[in-house]
Parts: structure tokens; sequence; C-alpha cells
């Protein structure tokens, strides 16, 4: 991995898309003095423009992409340079069908959207490596470029041949024999026993999707298939020769994925944050983002990027209100409050068209500098200006609260006492908010976290006890630790096979 970045300064700005108006020079010569004025340094580029940047396979264009780098370098802004592999273009979906994703009932994709692709697939392997060796090939030495963004909100799941093949042989592996797999499952419920690994299938509403443990198993293989992918990724870019650290843009209490997986494949750890300001109240809202932004902080124990969040309302929920006068700075400054180096923006100039195109931008379809968003970005920009030396600022937890995403999966799987809502997340939002009140810094960690550093640890509701919990959780309270056990706590094993002779396994007494 590339050493831990530590920046001078705060990063300011966000996803620039000058690939659409690039027939448009008067714009991009206007969006430069723009950036100036609203104190922007640095733009992330390049996730959705692999259509533009590779038009036919082969034939690569990045000319126009190095132009608007060096303009924008030339007036003292950076780039944060993206892989394009979120979006795939026309004619390898033509081309190679493989590349397109199969839903769990087997149908194959067609092409469109994001995300819709084969992790596993060679082929989409092979262009995302070649575009991306290239792509570091000509800019990963370039004085502009600080960080690479890997693809864009990893996101999704394949049922493909390829990855169900895939999934077997990750099984063989983590099981060593099929009996050992029927135990650890309990396939003699329902007479579901297989004889080889060769008959399991990935989860599926045509068939098996009631065995909770081949669920669960699944959920990590999707998390596994995908950090692998960001790992060969990153591959290309050393392979191209650049050092320069990497990152992905998570998302907020994302299920789909585990992120306590990419710690050690993400130099630095960003994520994007699009509260519903003024559908709640503001300070559960505020609460929920600062936990939010102390999850994703506590994936390295390290500051964080805040990569993308919307400078006025976004499109894409059933109601998008503007924030109110003031909002905008509070919530910026809350991130970089609990560990964030940034605020940057999903989107910096409007798009014209298309899905976005009526999300919040910095320069919206007016095109004007005099807009209340433009003042309040500008604002932001000021006030980042005044309290930069803070930049790069770690910070340290006396105290944690356990939220654990495979517990969160077994729990949503277990089917009793409740089916609909286990409340998990709001009886860690409880946690959280009680020691936010006392006023300590906290940290949001997974069972896979080390517990000696921590003074007081609060596990709410930690259903699963995996990897030997029990005994971490009993050896941190012998060292004079204050642990804190809810409800529901430690029933079943990480199969989601349910211990015998009480519960809390193994903390009985």
């Amino acid at each position: 991995m590339a050493e831990q970045i530590r920046y001078d300064h705060y990063l300011h700005g966000g996803d620039y898309n000058p690939e659409q108006w690039l027939d448009r020079p008067d714009i991009l010569k206007k969006d430069i003095e723009y950036f100036k004025k609203a104190h922007i340094n640095t733009v992330s580029m390049g996730m959705f423009s692999w259509a533009v940047l590779e038009p036919e396979e082969g034939r690569y264009n990045f000319d126009w992409l190095e132009e608007v780098i060096d303009n924008l370098y030339k007036e003292g802004i950076y780039t944060i340079l993206s892989t394009p592999s979120g979006a795939r273009p026309k004619w390898m979906a033509d081309k190679y069908e493989e590349v397109l994703r199969m839903d769990p009932d087997r149908t194959r994709r067609f092409f469109g959207g994001r995300h819709n692709h084969c992790y596993t697939s060679p082929v989409y392997r092979e262009k995302v490596y070649n575009i991306n060796k290239k792509l570091s090939e000509r800019f990963g030495k370039h004085p502009a470029v600080l960080l690479w963004h890997i693809s864009n909100e990893y996101g999704g799941e394949c049922h493909c041949p390829l990855c169900r093949e895939k999934f077997r042989e990750w099984l063989k592996e983590k099981y060593g024999t099929i009996e050992n797999l029927n135990s650890s499952w309990c396939t003699t419920f329902w007479s579901h026993t297989y004889n080889s690994f060769d008959q399991i299938e990935s989860p599926s509403p045509k068939g098996e999707n009631a065995l909770h443990a081949l669920t669960l198993d699944w959920k990590r293989f999707v998390t596994d298939r995908t950090v692998d992918f960001m790992k060969h990724e990153i591959s290309a870019i050393r392979a191209g020769g650049s050092e320069l650290p990497a990152t992905a843009n998570l998302m907020y209490d994302y299920n789909g994925l585990d992120y306590k997986k990419f710690k050690d494949v993400m130099d630095i750890a960003s994520w994007d944050n699009y509260p519903s300001w003024h559908k709640k109240d503001n300070y559960t809202t505020a609460l929920d983002g600062a936990m939010q932004h102390d999850l994703m902080r506590s994936i390295k124990k390290a500051p964080f990027l805040l990569m993308e969040s919307s400078p006025s309302a976004t499109n894409w929920k059933p109601i998008n209100k503007l924030k109110k006068p003031g909002i905008h700075l509070a919530a910026s400054l809350q991130a970089v409050a609990h560990g964030s180096d940034s605020v940057l923006y999903f989107q910096l100039r409007q798009s014209q068209g298309a899905s976005e195109k009526f999300h919040g931008a910095v320069i919206d379809h007016y095109g004007g500098d005099d807009t209340r968003i433009f003042r309040e970005v500008t604002e932001v920009g000021e006030s980042l200006g005044q309290i930069r030396e803070t930049a790069g600022s770690v910070t340290k937890s006396p105290v944690a609260v356990l939220y654990d995403r495979e517990n969160d999966w077994a729990l949503k799987d277990a089917q009793g006492p409740r089916n609909e809502d286990m409340h998990y997340q709001e009886n860690v939002q409880k946690q959280y908010r009680a020691l936010r009140r006392k006023g300590y810094n906290t940290d949001i960690i997974n069972m896979e976290h080390d517990l000696s550093q921590y003074r007081l640890v609060t596990a709410p509701m930690a259903y699963m006890f995996y990897h030997g919990y029990a005994e971490k959780l009993r050896t941190f309270a012998k060292n004079g630790g204050t642990l804190v056990i809810s409800y529901w706590s430690g029933l079943v094993d990480e199969t989601d096979k349910c211990y015998l002779e009480g519960t809390p396994h193994g903390l009985m007494e």
C-alpha cells in the first residue's frame, strides 16, 4: 500500500465532468474562474468517462483529460483521478455479453445503468486493467494528481455461472470438506444436505433462500469479490508506475458490502454523505451523520475524505429539499470535526441532461455566481482556509460502539423474533448518542477491531459471536475495561448456528 496521505490544507471541490462540455471551451474556461472565486482547490474526474477515454476498443483518447488537468493546475487546482470502471461503454457490452451482470433469477441484464458488470469476468478485468494501467502511465506522476479514486460507489452482485463457480471455490477453501459445510450450515433441516460443492448455488428467489448460512456466506463472498476487484484495479495502477494513494468512495450505511474488509486495500477511506435535512428534526439528522463519519474514520483509525456531498438538494429521494441557510456550512464543518480532510461535492457543474440533471451543483443551469448556493460554497471554502493548520489531525477515542455488518446481515435474515425490523441501527445510535452527549470522541467498530485501547465498549444486539468474540469481550473486561452488552446478544456463531446451553454464549456468568 501507498504511504498514508497527509494534507497541509483541506481539500475543497468535488466531482467535475468536463467531458460533458468539450464542445463548450468557453464554459470550461469560466469554470476555472468560478472555482477560484469559491476557493475550490481540488476536482475529482474520470469516474464516468470511459466512453470518451476509450471510444472504441483499444483506441484511447486522453488528450482532452490532460488539457483539462493542465489548465486547472496552472491555477492551483489539483485533481483526484478516478478509474472509469463504474460504468462500461456500449461497445464492450455489445461485444462481450459476459461483462454484464446476471440477477438472482439467472436473467442477464441489458446494457445500461451503473455497476452493471461482473467482477469475476476475465474480459471485464482485462479491459479495466488495460485502461487503468494506461491512465497511470499517462497521469500517475503528473504533479497535479493527488490521489486515485478507484471506481465509484462499489455495489451490487452478480449470479452468473462465472461467479457461482468462484463461490463454490471460495466455500471449498473456507470449509475444506462438504461434510464440514453441511454441519456448519445445518443442511439436514428440510433435507437440504449437499453431496459435493458442485451442487451449491447462490441464493435465489427461485431456489434456496431460507438457508441462513448460505445467504450469509454469499454476502461475505460478494464483499470478497469486490475487494479482490479493487485490488485488481490498484495493481494496474501500480503496474503503470504510480505509487499515489488510492481510495474508494463508500456509501451511507450500505448493507451490500462489509466495509471493514476494505481496510487494508484503501490507503485512505472516503465516503458520500447525503443527509435528508428538514425531513426529521435536524438534531436527529446531524447525529446520524456524525455516527457515519465516525464509522468511516474508524475503518482505518485515521482521517478520511468526504468525497461527495450536495451543495444544495439531491434529485433521487422521494422529496428533494433545498438546505436552509446555514445548514451547508454546519454540515461541512461537522464532517471536518469528525476527521474529514475534505469537503467535496457532487457536482461542480450541473449536468444538462440525463439522470442527474436536477441534482444540486455549485454551478447550476443558470450558470451564474450570484446564487445563494454559490455564496454558501464560497463561505465553506473561506472557513476551511481559516483552519487549514488542523488538516490531518488524528482523532483519539477512549470509547467505542460495536456496529458490525455481518451481525446486521444475520439479524435481518434470522426469521424471528421480528421479521420487519430488528432496529439494530437504532439501538447502536442510542448508545452512540449517549456517549456523544457526554462529550466523548467515539469509534464505531466491528468484531475484528482490537479493544485494548478503549476504556468502555458497548455491544448492542451483538446477535452473532464469531471468531472467538466472547473471549475477546471477556479479556477486555478482565483487563479493566467496562463492557455494556444488551439483549439479543451471543445467540449464534459465525454460520448463524445457534449456541446451546444458554446465552450470551461464553458470558453467562
